[in-house]
């Protein structure tokens, strides 16, 4: 019998964190021993949150569940894995769009790691639309979005964009 922990990661800029996000990471907390949250050091994106800042609001918008672990990386996913011993991407997708994008993504991660495989959960309906561009998208202009983000998140954005 194979002790072996099974790890996964679900990677993105989340800047800011989403219900979706969380619904993803709780249904996939779910799956694996360990769920490893990466949240992606993208040098060339000037995010609204600083990553320390997206770390702390992950963290806190996850500690309830006991088996995730908040980390940043910078580089490709498949290198950090494999350092880390992770061999599951775990992947949300809401549209056509994100499935036809997240499949090129996964082939090229198994092109370069045959090791990882990628799992694709699809988002709840009611999130279907959510991403974090569009939430900083409508915030502009004075939106309420008090159904599509953490308490914690909407916390943090009304004091970016007072």
């Amino acid at each position: 019998m194979d002790n072996k922990k099974r790890k996964a990661i679900f990677a993105g800029s989340f800047d800011p964190i989403t219900n979706g996000h969380l619904d993803i990471i709780s249904r996939a907390s779910k799956l694996f021993d360990e769920l490893q949250i990466g949240v992606l050091i993208n040098p060339n994106k000037k995010g609204l949150f600083s990553l320390e800042e997206r770390v702390k609001l992950i963290e806190l918008c996850t500690k309830d569940l006991d088996n995730i672990k908040v980390i940043e990386f910078e580089g490709l996913l498949v290198n950090y894995c494999r350092e880390h011993g992770i061999d599951t991407l775990v992947r949300g997708v809401r549209s056509e769009a994100d499935v036809n994008y997240e499949l090129q993504m996964a082939h090229m991660n198994k092109e370069l790691d045959s090791d990882i495989e990628t799992i694709f959960l699809p988002t709840n309906k009611q999130y279907s639309f959510v991403s974090s561009s569009l939430i900083k998208e409508v915030l502009k202009f004075g939106a309420d979005v008090t159904n599509l983000v953490p308490k914690e998140v909407l916390i943090a954005l009304e004091n970016k964009t007072r």
